[in-house]
């Protein structure tokens, strides 16, 4: 197929995730002032939209509790920066087993929550848009299951529309994107869409361009869609994303390198994600811009 290069493109920036990175580099923040100090400055670097969890200020460890969530926004809105938020609402469907010869009783680590409960921090803090993970998936870990049920995900979507915040949804495979049509063709999410590939996380869709163009190529023609790599192949997946006509997101979730040696922060990785994309010919687009294109409506907590 020919190249559709994107000549407007947002950045995401994916600022601390809820993998254990904690402990692998000082960059990734903990607090929730560190948290929103660490997006204020990916957004001054030049980020439209940022991608947050929240984790406990002492251990490190993800966290979902709401009044976390809630100082963490209230911060960034009191700093008066300008950037899209967009809350994580992918926590609270953690199950891990035992070994293969006993997998029950289920093992610490495990949290299952109620559509409610992992909607909260959004309907507090009514963000932009609030992530959907459109499926269920074997992580690395051995015993590991991201789970996330068709019944879970129509309910979670329901109350995001109904919330009038816009679910990003994030498809690790291409089971996911299929399921991420169902739903805009019942009618639970509205269309046009907005999707993020998530690609080389295992045990999901592989980094390969094939796998990738295939994706890609799956995606309605009115929907607006991001995508990323993780580690090393960061960087790349910007120019792939411009290339193939989509828009971008980095940060320390997904890589804590700025180059080899050099611990990445989410402001230097911003700015290097946008100097690939200026150098390619594309714009940056800024925080209203992107409202005006998803359709969004800053607002305030209730």
């Amino acid at each position: 197929m020919p190249l559709s290069i994107n000549t407007n493109v947002f950045i995401t920036c994916a600022i601390t995730g809820s993998g254990s990175t904690q402990d692998r580099s000082a960059e990734v923040p903990r607090s929730p002032e560190q948290i929103a100090n660490s997006a204020i400055a990916a957004a001054k670097a030049g980020a439209a939209v940022v991608h947050c969890h929240v984790r406990d200020p002492e251990t490190g460890v993800a966290s979902r509790d709401p009044k976390l969530y809630r100082e963490l926004t209230d911060r960034i809105r009191d700093s008066k920066t300008d950037v899209v938020l967009n809350l994580t609402a992918g926590m609270g469907g953690d199950m891990v087993f035992g070994p293969p010869s006993a997998p029950l009783p289920l093992q610490d680590g495990t949290d299952m929550g109620s559509a409610e409960s992992r909607m909260e921090p959004i309907a507090e803090c009514l963000p932009e848009i609030c992530t959907l993970d459109c499926g269920t998936m074997n992580f690395a870990e051995a015993d590991y299951v991201m789970t996330n049920t068709p019944g879970m995900l129509r309910e979670m979507g329901s109350m995001m529309t109904a919330l009038g915040v816009k679910a990003e949804i994030e498809a690790f495979d291409t089971g996911h994107l299929w399921f991420a049509k169902q739903l805009v063709k019942e009618g639970i999410l509205e269309s046009p869409a907005l999707i993020q590939l998530c690609m080389g996380i295992p045990w999901g869709a592989p980094n390969d361009l094939n796998t990738y163009m295939a994706m890609v190529n799956n995606i309605p023609s009115d929907w607006n869609w991001s995508s990323f790599s993780i580690g090393r192949d960061q960087m790349p997946y910007v120019a792939a994303s411009v290339l193939a006509g989509g828009n971008v997101r980095v940060g320390l979730e997904d890589n804590l390198w700025l180059e080899k040696g050099v611990l990445a922060t989410n402001e230097s990785l911003v700015k290097k994600a946008a100097t690939i994309i200026e150098a390619m010919g594309s714009t940056l687009m800024n925080p209203q811009q992107v409202r005006d294109e998803l359709g969004l409506t800053k607002r305030s907590p209730r």
